[in-house]
């Protein structure tokens, strides 16, 4: 197989989700394999300090390449070989990787923030869980009932009152469409379900944080928003004990399909992550489903769109696939 047959497809495989929108991932062609690594300047140092959200993105990745390539008939598969920069190579196989996913639904898989009319149904559910335990890990219904909105605002809070964090999410959003990333990357105004009125407010808040953190920002940005109140179940993926980092990039991979399950069915998800990017939270969240808080590694709200959520930006451009 020629590497560079790849090449032509890799605008789908842009479409993998990442955290901000940050698309960290990084492809180098080599004479017998592609190797997959990541840029740091598209990390996330201060809200992902331990690397998690970008192994389970470079995962994400991984998988959306091999279902790409299948759909167009290209043999690869993925051998993992974690370095400083790089956690495996994807090279030409015998047989095609055996998904039940086509480039389609990547191309159309969407984060959608907005409304949901209801939540998976029970068969969906035990279809994204059988998923997750192929791979020696479970995805479990998180419960709403009050708990679970404070625990969203209290990591909010923890989250925006960081100045650092705060800093980093400022350099990832997009909430002017004269931004110069607006169609690049990053979080728009139109990603974040945000009013013109809301992203202006969001973005004077944010620009005079120095000033109004010490007068209760935190608070207020945390009280803003309650994406509870606009519908769906509320998931989370467990992992096995003891995964490793090399591990969290499978995962990566099994997260991804779990996300292409909920898409053919017609559902969307809205990550949450902040409920366990902060450690009490991510205690008092293990604790409500009686498992040790580092199994958690993904918190998502899924339900039936009421409208279609606009498409993320991405840096490789590309249109809707046209394989067979």
């Amino acid at each position: 197989m020629d590497l560079a047959a790849f090449r032509a497809l890799e605008p789908l495989c842009w479409r993998a989700p990442s955290a901000h929108n940050t698309q960290p991932w990084r492809l180098r062609y080599e004479p017998a394999a592609i190797r997959v690594g990541w840029d740091a300047a598209h990390t996330l140092p201060a809200a992902d300090p331990t690397g998690r959200d970008l192994r389970l993105s470079l995962g994400a990745f991984v998988e959306t390449c091999l279902i790409v390539a299948a759909d167009a008939d290209l043999p690869l598969e993925y051998v993992a070989e974690h370095d400083d920069r790089w956690v495996g190579r994807l090279r030409p196989t015998t047989h095609r990787y055996s998904t039940p996913f086509r480039a389609i639904d990547v191309w159309e898989r969407r984060t959608d923030r907005g409304h949901f009319a209801a939540g998976p149904g029970p068969d969906v559910l035990a279809a994204v869980d059988r998923v997750a335990r192929r791979a020696g890990g479970s995805v479990r219904v998180v419960p709403h009932a009050g708990r679970l909105g404070a625990l969203l605002r209290t990591a909010d809070r923890h989250l925006y009152a960081d100045p650092a964090i705060t800093a980093e999410l400022r350099r990832w959003l997009r909430l002017d469409p004269a931004h110069p990333n607006y169609h690049t990357d990053g979080l728009t105004d139109r990603c974040l379900a945000l009013s013109r009125p809301a992203a202006v407010g969001l973005r004077a808040a944010l620009a005079a944080y120095p000033v109004l953190r010490p007068l209760g920002l935190p608070r207020l940005l945390a009280a803003a928003d309650n994406p509870l109140a606009r519908g769906g179940t509320v998931l989370a993926l467990v992992a096995p004990d003891s995964l490793d980092q090399a591990g969290q990039v499978e995962f990566g991979r099994v997260l991804m399909r779990c996300w292409l399950t909920l898409h053919t069915a017609g559902l969307a998800a809205h990550p949450l992550s902040q409920l366990i990017d902060v450690a009490a939270t991510r205690t008092a969240l293990a604790a409500l489903l009686d498992v040790a808080p580092e199994r958690l590694l993904h918190v998502v709200r899924v339900g039936l769109p009421t409208r279609a959520a606009p498409r993320s930006a991405r840096r490789v451009g590309g249109g809707p696939p046209t394989t067979s």
